[in-house]
């Protein structure tokens, strides 16, 4: 089988100097702050008001004239005589920061909250009246929480928001994403990777790993009390907590190392993906997945529904074909002069990569689960729901024989990447997914890279590597009794003959050096 993906036209950013500019812009620049319905023909005052809370007046007054724009007049109306709406919180992730098509008073030059028209929770495919994105870039916890603090003289303090529309509408799901702006300043680290690549001072990975772990455990407790007010504000609406979703959605990692297998690669300044290599690795294999645990483990602690997104982007990273993420983007005309806003959308889902979290939010909808995982596990561009985490259910799969651990060679995650024996390590690149539903085996690094039988060449001594998962015959295997067994041909076996020998197709005989557990 030919190893290729289709690929298809990316958009160039709007301003791109020369590499001497464009260095320059980020050293002196780079920052990282990281369609509504019609209004409803006017209806006869309610019989009665929903049991709720009064808003203090200011907000009261904000809610009567978003009612009367909604009804015709300024009542707060039951349940059952509500429009029906979707609401997403939190930060640049969700607002739609580096999707473009941004709400009018969002794009400076006084508020930066960057919310797109285009942003995931206009897009999902949940039955809803009104969508409404209240969600800043470069908000943290305590513009989101009750009694925080207000982003902008302009806006409201996010749960502030949440409590006109839940009063206004029949909420229907509430999304949340947060935690980046926190402890962990997520922006910033990024921000100080790319610095250090443009003014070659060494990789940013020896400086935040030792202290990363920390920076999760305290963002943690932060988001568990700021899910712990929305359910507050929710039930001082006159809801129950079982009559909506609470969803807290993980950041997917938008970097990562693989890009020089994109057939179309452009180069990392034209591409954007500026950084050091062993940084994208590190970002990919380990800051996003520990800053993912935090994110889970806050959202089963505080009961919320909780959408795993660590994955979804791997294959569509920032220089991979069909990316769903921004790059390094300079905006040298707004503001003008140039400042530290001038690259906030850079390391931002794009347009693409919110109409995947939009069909992961769908999914998860409808699913009726309380934890799932988003991802695209053949690289078609259509993400998946699977029950669970998925970080969860990877395991080494160590041979009876030899007592070593199938192996990717190198740590590498690359295509062509010989598979081999070595000391279990229990490190990502030891670690497999059976997809029971493709029958393909996932690599732990990437969710874009499987055991591969290259060309499909189903022979006795065939060597296996890694390649794109496509979904491919020569991707697919059985797992019968502790073998792995190519689905085309399954007289064969995968086959670890010595302890840090290569990883082989022969014919099945029972022998311990064909099972792995």
């Amino acid at each position: 089988m030919q190893h290729t993906r289709p690929t298809t036209r990316r958009n160039s950013p709007r301003i791109r100097g020369t590499v001497a500019a464009a260095a320059a812009a980020a050293v002196a620049l780079l920052g990282l702050n990281a369609p509504i319905s019609q209004a409803a023909p006017a209806s006869s005052a309610p019989a009665a008001a929903p049991a709720s809370t009064p808003l203090p007046p200011e907000l009261e007054a904000i809610r009567a004239a978003e009612a009367t724009k909604l009804y015709g007049d300024s009542a707060e109306r039951p349940m059952s005589q509500r429009q029906t709406g979707l609401i997403s919180l939190g930060d640049s992730e969700i607002s739609g920061e580096g999707a473009g098509s941004y709400e009018p008073g969002t794009d400076g030059p006084d508020n930066w909250c960057h919310r797109s028209k285009v942003a995931a929770i206009h897009r999902t495919g949940v039955p809803a009246d009104q969508t409404y994105n209240v969600a800043c870039s470069g908000a943290s916890s305590g513009n989101i929480k009750i009694g925080g603090s207000k982003q902008y003289a302009d806006e409201l303090v996010q749960s502030d928001s949440l409590a006109i529309k839940a009063r206004n509408t029949k909420i229907k799901m509430v999304l949340l994403v947060a935690g980046a702006n926190d402890d962990l300043q997520f922006g910033p680290v990024m921000t100080d990777c790319v610095v250090r690549w443009f003014t070659f001072q060494g990789a940013c990975e020896p400086k935040y790993a030792p202290g990363w772990q920390g920076r999760v455990d305290g963002l943690k407790p932060k988001v568990e009390d700021t899910v712990g007010d929305l359910r507050t504000v929710m039930r001082d609406a006159g809801y129950a907590d079982d009559s909506y979703k609470l969803v807290v959605m993980s950041y997917p990692s938008p970097i990562g190392p693989d890009i020089y297998d994109n057939p179309n690669y452009p180069g990392k300044i034209p591409g954007g993906c500026t950084g050091y290599d062993s940084d994208a690795a590190w970002g990919r294999n380990y800051a996003v997945p520990t800053f993912e645990t935090g994110i889970r483990a806050a959202a089963r602690d505080s009961g919320a529904t909780y959408l795993d997104s660590s994955r979804l982007f791997h294959g569509h990273e920032v220089c991979m074909e069909q990316t769903w993420a921004r790059g390094l983007y300079l905006e040298l005309s707004n503001p003008f002069p140039p400042d530290e806003n001038s690259a906030r959308q850079s390391f931002h889902p794009n347009a693409a990569g919110h109409g995947a979290f939009a069909a992961c939010l769908t999914q998860l909808y409808d699913s009726g689960l309380n934890e799932a995982s988003c991802v695209d596990p053949a690289s078609t561009g259509s993400p998946k729901l699977y029950p669970g985490v998925l970080s969860e259910k990877f395991a080494p799969l160590k041979n009876e024989a030899t007592g070593t651990c199938v192996d990717a060679e190198g740590a590498s995650s690359r295509n062509g990447t010989d598979i081999i024996g070595w000391d279990c390590s229990g490190e990502r690149h030891q670690g497999w997914w059976y997809d029971k539903s493709t029958k393909s085996l996932h690599i732990e690094q990437t969710h874009d890279r499987c055991l591969d039988v290259p060309e499909g060449t189903y022979t006795e001594g065939a060597a296996l590597t890694l390649w794109n998962c496509h979904g491919g015959a020569n991707q697919r295997f059985t797992n019968d009794s502790g073998t792995l067994r190519p689905a085309e041909a399954n007289g064969l076996c995968v086959t670890l003959a010595s302890p840090k020998g290569a990883v082989k197709l022969q014919k099945c005989d029972g022998s311990a050096s064909q099972r792995f557990a």
